[in-house]
């Protein structure tokens, strides 16, 4: 008795088709999307080698502000004031050495330590000049996001904050511990923030109103207001970033790109540019899936005023004008750029 099979084609519904996955060809957060386009052989150090980094004093005060500025929101609104964040600083600190015991060896001795905590208080009181954080109930804070764009390419990475005013416009802030850069590289700047736009974006289905990145360290704020051809744009960019990517991938070859960041480098060893030789191309690479950032390692050390995302200033395209403490420049490559230069003695409303 003979058997056969039936070869005819399953021919899905078409709402089971539009329910199936989408295979995820890889992924990228903005900070490996900005080391590969930084230097290649910097993002195949960091994500196909995976070669650890040196801890460092400056990455570590950056950590511990944004968990302080994090934790801060946990008080009620009345107690949210330099005294309290000067309290968290130490708790904070002491947080992070039991999860990350290697910080603790960065400092000679107490009075080095002592030092470094005085230089984190100084980028607190930075923030406590741009804003009040009395006057405002962030929706989200070090809120991870992701999408799987129709492409393949997974997006994700950890928003500082996200704010919703009463009418529903989000405000999407993060901190930064550096100085502001020029206008000149105020676009290197705002790529993070439109590549959470664009996440948010495509998982929510609306644009944020206004994206703001706050510099503790000059206590100056740049603002930008995207819109849908921005964040296409953006888009547009990241898929050809990651298919240069999968070039490289393939042809195995990284090249160096020297720039002024190479001084901060921990791999000048491993660098044709430094007179190294380049490390052999490993036997097995990582899960593309896994070429990110991953929650659960973020989760390991982080266990709606109606104001929050009002418009900002006055929006004038081609031009530049004054509005109270902000000055507010023209448009540029379909979003609004309004960067606001903020006195120390004086403080925005948020």
């Amino acid at each position: 008795m003979s058997t056969s099979l039936d070869l005819r084609t399953v021919v899905l519904p078409e709402q089971a088709r539009m329910d199936l996955p989408v295979p995820t060809l890889g992924s990228l957060s903005p900070s490996r999307a900005g080391d590969f386009m930084t230097c290649p052989l910097l993002y195949r150090y960091r994500t196909i080698d995976r070669l650890p980094q040196t801890p460092s004093s400056a990455a570590a005060r950056g950590t511990l502000v944004h968990a302080v500025l994090e934790r801060l929101f946990d008080l009620p609104r009345g107690q949210r004031t330099p005294e309290a964040a000067a309290d968290l600083l130490t708790l904070e600190w002491e947080r992070l050495c039991e999860v990350e015991p290697e910080l603790a060896a960065l400092f000679a001795d107490e009075g080095e330590l002592a030092g470094w905590l005085t230089s984190a208080r100084a980028l607190l009181d930075g923030y406590f000049s741009l804003e009040d954080p009395r006057r405002l109930d962030p929706a989200e804070r070090e809120s991870f996001v992701e999408v799987v764009l129709p492409t393949g390419l997974r997006l994700r990475g950890i928003v500082d904050r996200v704010d919703v005013a009463s009418t529903g416009a989000v405000r999407v802030v993060d901190y930064k511990t550096g100085r502001s850069p020029g206008e000149a590289f105020e676009g290197k700047a705002l790529f993070q923030m439109k590549f959470y736009a664009l996440v948010l974006w495509r998982t929510r289905g609306e644009i944020p109103a206004l994206l703001q990145l706050m510099y503790l360290g000059d206590r100056e704020v740049l603002r930008y207001c995207p819109d849908e051809a921005d964040l296409l744009a953006t888009e547009r960019k990241l898929l050809a970033l990651w298919q240069a990517i999968e070039r490289a991938t393939l042809a195995q070859d990284f090249p160096p790109r020297a720039s002024k960041l190479c001084g901060w480098c921990d791999h000048q060893a491993l660098c044709p540019e430094f007179g190294g030789q380049v490390l052999p191309w490993p036997a097995a690479l990582p899960d593309p899936a896994a070429l990110a950032p991953h929650h659960a390692a973020h989760a390991a050390t982080h266990p709606s005023d109606p104001s929050a995302a009002r418009a900002v200033g006055r929006v004038v395209t081609g031009a530049a004008v004054v509005t109270g403490a902000a000055v507010v420049t023209g448009a540029t490559m379909g979003g609004t750029r309004l960067r606001a230069v903020l006195p120390a003695t004086r403080r925005s409303t948020p």
